[in-house]
């Protein structure tokens, strides 16, 4: 007998994100598809909705057509040294390391940096194939919480770190030009030292402007000596030296997926 999924016993993800992650049509589309009769699960249409399958055993067609397998998500920690890219590849005519070029996963699985850091940041990125689990931890709409050390010159007054973390302005491009300035927002300030020549500090902020935490510091006056990504999200950079990689444990993965808001 063929197994179908109950709808009423959540088992595995939902139909319309499978179909969705296959490629076949969005999440919405997807539901029309099930609700009109034209998926199958084991060789038995499904019409109701919740339903929950596993896409690694059960066998899902549309319109009689079975759908790819879905590639296996990959989810990778780097402690991003200086002077690497944060992206894929660099411009056309230059060749400067990325750091993809770090990384060496088994499954040579085409992954994607989730974010950026500077060309001279170090410190905490995540690299996966899961484009839903990466929108989301970049999107502000989502305020994933990103948190940085900086080590900057100067002794930073109680008056500018207020002003920080009330949100500042800071100038916006578009399109190579500038349009206008947007108020930052709050953001939370930690002192880790501060004497007369430098200030080490944290801060944790849930947007991510280009250069923001720079651009912030400059502002008021204390330009950024080092620059280093600590945390994103509930996770903490530890026992990672510089230049190496490992996948996340499924706790962290978990916990990652909560501070998203990334459902079945």
């Amino acid at each position: 007998m063929p197994r179908v999924p109950k709808a009423d016993r959540p088992r595995g993800l939902r139909l319309q994100r499978v179909l969705a992650d296959a490629g076949i049509a969005s999440r919405r589309a997807g539901e029309q598809l099930i609700e009109a009769g034209r998926v199958a699960v084991n060789g038995n249409p499904v019409r109701g909705l919740p339903c929950f399958v596993d896409p690694e055993h059960d066998r899902i067609e549309v319109d009689g057509r079975p759908i790819p397998r879905p590639e296996r998500h990959i989810y990778l920690m780097l402690h991003k040294p200086p002077r690497y890219l944060s992206t894929v590849a660099d411009e056309p005519g230059s060749d400067r390391p990325t750091i993809l070029d770090l990384v060496d996963h088994p499954s040579r699985a085409r992954l994607y940096p989730v974010g950026r850091l500077d060309y001279d940041t170090t410190g905490l990125i995540l690299l996966t194939n899961d484009g839903e689990l990466a929108n989301r931890l970049t999107h502000p709409r989502y305020e994933v919480e990103k948190t940085y050390r900086a080590l900057v010159r100067g002794r930073i007054a109680e008056e500018d770190t207020a002003k920080l973390e009330k949100g500042i302005y800071l100038a916006e491009r578009r399109e190579g030009r500038t349009s206008g300035a947007a108020r930052t927002a709050k953001v939370q300030i930690r002192i880790h030292k501060r004497d007369r020549e430098r200030t080490i500090l944290e801060i944790t902020l849930r947007e991510g402007r280009n250069r923001q935490v720079r651009r912030m510091l400059a502002k008021v006056g204390h330009p950024v000596k080092k620059l280093e990504r600590v945390a994103m999200g509930p996770l903490r950079l530890k026992g990672l030296a510089r230049g190496q990689w490992r996948e996340l444990t499924r706790a962290e993965l978990s916990s990652l997926r909560r501070a998203a808001r990334v459902g079945a």
